[in-house]
């Protein structure tokens, strides 16, 4: 049997949100592989199924970019030590420019490598080293996303939420030029986008895009489920296949209750709005950032930090 060290049962906490000694338990039982771990744990009913157990908060921003036509927008993660360089102006106003640039960038290299904004005589990995030198505290683009319209009648909106803690790029579709111009059309997917940021569990636009692979593990993680042990082959596969339908639901977009009207789902609220402007909509595609997802920070208590930086005045 593998070794069972602190660090793995702490990844494992961190994943699963389950206690110390049903990790460790479940990390015995299935010699030391942690995805399987994982798997175990939520077969016993221990471990959550959502993407929020596990993650570890970092500081930084969130923020979007939406071109004034609604034809471009961006997402973009920069991180920095601490909320106090986060909330620091120079640094907002950085986040906002580069989120702009990201535009025409298709990845973080290359937009590392780009004039500035603000200043073309520096490329915007020198702005930030020039920055970081100022604050006195590490900074970093981690990640960004850009979509385009092409031509392709629509919309893109985005949503941040708690202070730029969350965001959301989210595009839609529908077949008419004046539909796209619509303001109806565009409240939609700045509602739908607000809609995303509160379901923090939703992957899919709806379960047709969810891949095979996740929809058969999935069902093996219910067939192994203890409450299903004595079951005869037939029910048993009944009630998998009713709790599957019911996971793939919770992980799908258009099958929420709408958080401005829990009466209808995404879906019929879409519907409604495509009668009633007299064209098929549907959501392309979105993402969900949420600041500082996986990423290990090292702990220090608010007094530290407040020493920490009165210490670089």
């Amino acid at each position: 049997m593998a070794e069972i060290s602190a660090k793995l049962v702490q990844e494992l906490r961190q994943k699963t949100g389950a206690g110390m000694m049903d990790c460790k338990k479940a990390l015995k039982e299935n010699d030391g592989d942690l995805e399987k771990a994982v798997e175990w744990l939520r077969q016993k009913g221990i471990a959550k199924a959502d993407k929020a157990a596990g993650k570890v908060a970092a500081e930084g921003l969130v923020d979007t970019y939406i071109s004034d036509s609604g034809n471009v927008g961006v997402l973009i993660e920069v991180n920095s030590q601490t909320d106090f360089v986060a909330r620091n102006d120079a640094f907002k106003v950085m986040v906002q420019n580069l989120s702009k640039q990201a535009a025409d960038a298709d990845s973080v290299d290359a937009l590392l490598s780009q004039p500035y904004i603000e200043d073309s005589n520096l490329k915007v990995e020198d702005y930030i080293k020039q920055l970081v030198s100022q604050l006195g505290e590490n900074m970093q683009v981690r990640r960004f996303i850009n979509y385009k319209l092409d031509g392709k009648p629509g919309v893109i909106d985005s949503y941040i939420h708690t202070g730029g803690r969350v965001g959301v790029l989210v595009e839609l579709s529908c077949e008419k030029s004046d539909v796209a111009a619509n303001e109806e059309f565009r409240a939609l997917a700045r509602n739908i986008a607000m809609q995303i940021a509160a379901c923090p569990n939703v992957e899919f636009v709806d379960v047709e895009q969810i891949p095979a692979e996740i929809v058969a593990k999935e069902k093996a993680i219910e067939m192994g489920r203890d409450d299903l042990g004595n079951k005869p082959e037939n029910i048993k596969e009944k009630i998998v296949q009713g709790r599957i339908d019911k996971r793939l639901r919770e992980m799908t977009l258009v099958d929420q209750p709408y958080i401005r009207d829990q009466s209808i789902t995404v879906e019929e609220l879409i519907k409604r709005t495509g009668a009633e402007l007299g064209d098929t909509i549907s959501v392309s595609r979105f993402v969900r950032y949420v600041l500082g997802e996986g990423i290990e920070k090292e702990e220090t208590n608010f007094a530290d930090e407040v020493a920490a930086q009165m210490g670089k005045k």
